[in-house]
């Protein structure tokens, strides 16, 4: 007798039929049928019921099914106990992110990551800059990469690089007759598209302090929830949209993208974990950024 004539008769037990047991089953009915009567011929007594429409167990049957499905729980309860005995072994890291920073260096850090640490369960979250505050302090990520530069006393800081930003116009746009780099006085006739709306501080908080301080004020100011929405709306003609330079990758149609010559228009990428945590994963990944920007000649922390 082996584990399977026990899940094959237990399934046939509680659908009350073949074919439907055959088919939770994921086999097909002749074989089911042949192992539950290989089961029978092992016993020497009858489970089910000869000839009974709809099926019937014996006693013996139901007296068996009862302590097949005990045995059956019981495997699953050890399969259950040795897997989690086996990831309690397992070292975990997780990764939150805001959505630009994918189209960056992120996903190098990542790949470097998984390949210097195959055995690292490694889990990654989509979470704003500020999500990344309460994530880290509940212990849900070990480390966040964000844009807001937010001081928070339990959480350590690590400036790892100024982005540049662009500016995302339609393809109508009238700046684009002209070369070379735009200034903001050239946009600011333009509605401007903010993401994300919320929650607040944010990338758009960003984006909207550049106009303040060069004293100009868009038309109209368009908050949406995230970046392709705001791309989307470019390509529509809506407006235009200031981007962080690693977003160019990001090729839509009817969509342009020019460099700034404003010098202060930068957004941090910023790495963040909880204050004193001497991980050596946090380390690793501190390193292989290191790495990354030295080979790809970045400056680290400009």
């Amino acid at each position: 007798m082996e584990l399977r004539h026990l899940r094959y008769f237990a399934a046939v037990a509680r659908e009350r039929n073949f074919t439907r047991a055959a088919e939770k089953l994921h086999i097909a009915q002749p074989p089911l049928s042949r192992q539950v009567q290989q089961l029978e011929d092992e016993l020497g007594i009858d489970l089910i019921e000869p000839g009974s429409r709809p099926l019937r167990l014996t006693e013996a049957g139901r007296l068996f099914y009862e302590q097949a499905v005990q045995v059956l729980e019981r495997i699953d309860e050890m399969k259950a106990m040795v897997g989690r005995l086996r990831d309690a072994d397992r070292t975990r890291f997780s990764m939150g992110f805001v959505a630009s920073t994918l189209y960056g260096k992120l996903p190098d850090v990542i790949r470097r990551y998984r390949a210097a640490r195959p055995d690292v369960d490694l889990t990654l979250l989509e979470l704003t800059s500020v999500e990344q505050i309460a994530a880290l302090k509940e212990g849900r990520i070990d480390v966040g990469f964000g844009r807001i530069p937010l001081d928070d006393p339990a959480l350590d800081r690590q400036l790892l690089r100024n982005e540049k930003l662009i500016a995302a116009l339609p393809g109508n746009h009238p700046a684009l007759t002209r070369g070379g780099a735009l200034r903001l006085a050239d946009l600011v006739a333009e509605p401007l598209i903010v993401y994300p709306k919320a929650p607040r501080p944010s990338y758009a908080d960003q984006v909207l302090a550049l106009f303040r301080e060069a004293g100009l004020k868009p038309p109209a100011v368009h908050e949406v929830l995230e970046l392709q929405t705001a791309l989307g709306l470019v390509a529509a003609q809506v407006g235009i949209c200031l981007v962080p330079a690693s977003v160019e990758r990001l090729r839509r149609d009817n969509v342009v993208y020019r460099p700034l010559g404003a010098v202060d228009a930068v957004s941090p990428v910023i790495m963040s974990s909880r204050k004193g945590d001497r991980s050596p994963e946090i380390a690793l990944v501190l390193k292989l950024i290191r790495q990354m920007y030295r080979k790809e000649g970045i400056v680290f922390g400009v």
